[in-house]
């Protein structure tokens, strides 16, 4: 979905602004408002903590999943909307029978396997360390498999996502 069909939903911050809140807008207090904080949905705790294995208990997510479904539907009654919502602390406690590990934060491609888990590092959409280009990775999961492609943010505009990994998401 497009921010364009999102209805102006999704915002991109610039400059070390966030564009949803123009400064020219901003400028002179329009009036009291609210905003929503969430905090910790650490998937995977609840089963964790009721064993009392917080160290290796947390490989079922249902509980977690309901309450943060149940938080969304909340938030989606509220009138008037928030202003925006953040959500802060730990949102995994414990990662359910994976098979792949997606992370940045290295600002460059990378990755690697060890004892059948695949570590997979995406490069940033900022600022580039390395020599890829900004972008994005889209990953298409099957219950068969996990595959994954590393795109430019200009290719993935221009062209899309390759038929291929279309074709892995018409298969049930």
């Amino acid at each position: 979905m497009s921010a364009a069909e999102a209805g102006g939903v999704f915002h991109r911050a610039r400059g070390r602004t966030l564009d949803a809140f123009p400064a020219e807008k901003e400028r002179e207090w329009k009036g009291p408002f609210y905003f929503i904080q969430g905090a910790d949905p650490q998937f995977g705790l609840m089963k964790a903590w009721s064993t009392g294995d917080c160290d290796n208990g947390g490989d079922e997510w249902g509980q977690e999943i309901r309450l943060t479904e149940q938080a969304v539907q909340a938030i989606n009654k509220l009138k008037p909307k928030p202003r925006f919502f953040v959500l802060c602390g730990d949102l995994i406690h414990a990662m359910p029978g994976i098979k792949a590990v997606f992370s940045g934060h290295y600002h460059r491609n990378a990755g690697g396997t060890y004892q059948n888990l695949d570590m997979v590092v995406s490069s940033a959409i900022g600022c580039q360390l390395g020599k890829d280009t900004h972008g994005l990775r889209v990953v298409v999961v099957t219950a068969e498999k996990i595959v994954h492609r590393y795109y430019s943010l200009d290719e993935l505009s221009e062209k899309g996502i390759e038929d291929d990994l279309m074709d892995l998401m018409k298969k049930k």
